[in-house]
Parts: C-alpha cells; structure tokens; sequence
C-alpha cells in the first residue's frame, strides 16, 4: 500500500472553517473578546500545516495545468474589495473585506491540498461533511429545537446554511457508497432528508431537488431497475414512518410553511421586493456598481435588510458590469476546465455537484461569505480535473508522515 501523498490535518482544518462560519468569541460568552475572530486563527494554523504538507509532498512532474479560472477568481475577490474604495458612508466596508479576504485564501488552501492527492483529499472532504450533517441533524432536533418561525437550525447558523449542509450529507453518503460500495452511508439519507425539510428552507430543498434530477438524467443509460426499485421502495417508507412518527411540530411546520405559505399564498419572504430593488441599484451604477456592501449602504440600512439574497444580483448591485464580467469569466473558465472530469470523472463529478448545489442555493439567500462552500468545491473539481494519474513519484517514507502529526 502506497504512502499517502497529502496530509489530512490541513482538509480537517479547512473544513471546520468552512462549516463553522463566522464565529467571533462573543458567541462563545466572551463578550469582551468579540474582536478575536475564530476564522482567521484556524485559518493561519491551517495555513501553517499546509505549507509543511506541501514540504513533504513528492515534487511535480512537469505538467502544465489550466489554472486561467482560478486567477480570473482572484481578480474578482480583489475588484470586490476594492470597490469599498467607492462605498456608500453605511456600507460595512471592513467585515465585508475581511469576508473576501478570508474567501480568497479558503478557495486556495482547498486547491493546493487537492492538487497533492485529489482521490485522497476528496474522499476525506465528503466523509468530514457526512460526519457534519449528521451532527447538525442530531443538534438542531434534540438539543437546538424549532426557532421562532418554527424552522431547525443548529450551533446559532440559519435555516438556510443549516439546509446547505444537510443536503451536502445527501451528496457525501452518496459519494462514500460509489466510492466504498457500501449501503450504511445511504441508510442515514432521512435523518438529512427530514432535517433539510424542518429547516423550513425551500430554496434549499429545489435546489436540492434540481441538483439530483439532474444526476439522475444523467446516468438515466446506466440506472437498473432493480436498485432504482428498491431505492423508491426505501425512501417511501421512510417517508410514510417519519410522517407518522414526527412531533406535531414537523407536521405544523410542513402545513404552515410549504403549503399555506408556499402554495396557497405564495409567499416568497419580500425576495421579489429585495431583488427588483437590487437591480434598481445595478441600473443606477452599471459599470462598477454602488461598491462593496452598497445595498446595505444604500437600502438595507433603512430597510432592515443585510444583502440582496441573490449572489448574481448582489455581484450585479455592487460590482456592475465588470464584477459581473469577471464573475462570468471565473465561471465559464471553471466550467471549461471541469468538464469531462479529467482522469478521475466520478469524484470530478461529484464535487461538481456540491458546487452546484450550493451555487444555485445562493441564488435565493446568503450573502458573499455565505457562498463559500460553492468556491471550496468547485476548486476541488478543478484540482482533481487538473492533476493526472501517476503525476506524483512514489512518496516518502511513511516516518515523515508520522513525524508531523499523520
């Protein structure tokens, strides 16, 4: 068996940033410490491992690799912070610039460690996420409970991002079965399931929904009849014991807010109002936009509202025309560089498709920050597209590994 090429502390280590949020020490009951920021101290020992991770790692093969979408990614982080320089007085410059710093770094650490082991790296990734959506599930049902408005969260996140990693569980137990063949991750499937549908999120849950259709239609030729009967069989009984078996207020929640809400009154949550006044602001400033955070500079600070909840149309607001030019351009070049999935199609795929879960998820609510996990997964994709089998020599001995904590 080979030595591993990659350590695993630094993707342990990123990945609870990346889950963790924003999390200063006042949440933790310091109020008087609620400038230390939790991110940037894990992310500097994040840091620190991964510089000795890539120390250690066998050198490179000479192989060029198409990176043209990571640098277009930087430069649009970089325009975005820029752009306070032209802000609105309201607008909260640095906690924004601080986000895209942070996301910035996040989106580089995630593609060098991939780059040094991509079957590794990404495996692990979906096993540290597995493990995640099963906490947050178990927290958010017996210890955190319904919220006011009656939908789950858990360790002080929204409905919105707790429905993010509830679904990533779905996609995680179903990379580790094609990964390992193995049924017990799909048997946890309705634990993430019922919990995505208690966070009350439909956003999450159609985007949710148009991610898996997607899959399937696309493996529609190599689908079987038997598994696919047996996998209706389970999810409808699944759904008919949780149905019976929930507490009232699951079944209130679902009368309340996915059919009076969403079918009988079509309640959108004001999006329509927030987005139509979001594109009246990227009418007003179409070349550059109103600068960073000038929706809140602007409308949200009169409004009570924290951002346009659309990533497009916030980019659209507060960039104009070149934040969405370079938006368009990282995209488009990721997009390129993605497709085909390179030596390693499955998990390409797989990471393609917690991007573009959490992609189309930020289309309804979140703001920059919130859509990290898209930019974590989707350098993953690149990483493993890029990196071809047998580019790496044999690694070291393993007493090296050992030496640094493996």
């Amino acid at each position: 068996m080979r030595d591993p090429r990659i350590l695993l502390t630094p993707g342990l280590l990123l990945v609870l940033i990346a889950i963790g949020g924003r999390f200063t020490l006042d949440r933790a009951g310091f109020p008087d410490l609620a400038w230390v920021d939790l991110r940037v101290v894990g992310l500097v020992v994040a840091l620190v491992v991964l510089v000795v991770d890539l120390t250690l790692r066998p050198g490179l093969r000479g192989a060029r690799r198409r990176e043209g979408w990571l640098i277009a990614t930087l430069l649009f982080f970089l325009f975005q912070i820029a752009s306070a320089l032209w802000a609105p007085p309201a607008s909260r410059t640095g906690p924004q610039t601080l986000d895209l710093i942070l996301l910035g770094v996040l989106t580089l650490a995630f593609y060098y460690w991939t780059l040094g082991d991509p079957d590794r790296a990404i495996r692990y990734t979906f096993q540290l996420f597995f493990v995640a959506a099963i906490v947050f599930a178990l927290a958010a049902i017996f210890i955190n409970g319904p919220g006011e408005q009656g939908r789950y969260s858990a360790f002080g996140g929204g409905p919105n991002v707790f429905v993010r990693i509830e679904i990533l569980g779905v996609i995680s137990a179903i990379a580790l079965f094609m990964c390992q063949r193995r049924w017990l991750p799909l048997l946890v499937t309705p634990l993430f399931l019922l919990a995505a549908v208690l966070s009350g999120s439909r956003a999450g849950l159609m985007a949710g929904g148009a991610v898996g259709l997607g899959a399937l239609w696309k493996i529609r030729g190599r689908l079987k009849p038997g598994p696919v009967v047996a996998a209706g069989i389970f999810l409808v009984t699944a759904t008919i014991v949780i149905w019976f078996s929930a507490p009232p207020a699951f079944t209130s929640l679902f009368q309340e807010r996915f059919v009076e809400q969403t079918v009988q009154e079509q309640y959108l949550s004001d999006r329509t109002d927030i987005w139509a006044a979001a594109i009246r602001m990227a009418v007003d400033h179409p070349v550059a936009g109103a600068g960073l955070d000038g929706f809140y500079g602007l409308i949200g600070v009169n409004q009570m509202v924290e951002y346009p909840h659309n990533y497009v149309l916030a980019v659209a607001a507060e960039g104009g025309l070149i934040g969405l030019g370079l938006l368009t351009c990282a995209v488009v070049l990721w997009a390129r560089t993605v497709h085909g999935g390179g030596a390693r199609p499955q998990l390409t795929g797989l990471a393609v498709a917690a991007a573009v879960f959490v992609a189309l998820s930020s289309l309804f609510s979140g703001d920059y920050y919130d859509a990290r996990l898209f930019w974590i997964f989707a350098a993953m994709a690149a990483a493993a597209t890029v990196t071809r089998v047998g580019t790496f020599p044999a690694a070291g001995p393993a007493r090296e590994r050992e030496a640094v904590g493996l």
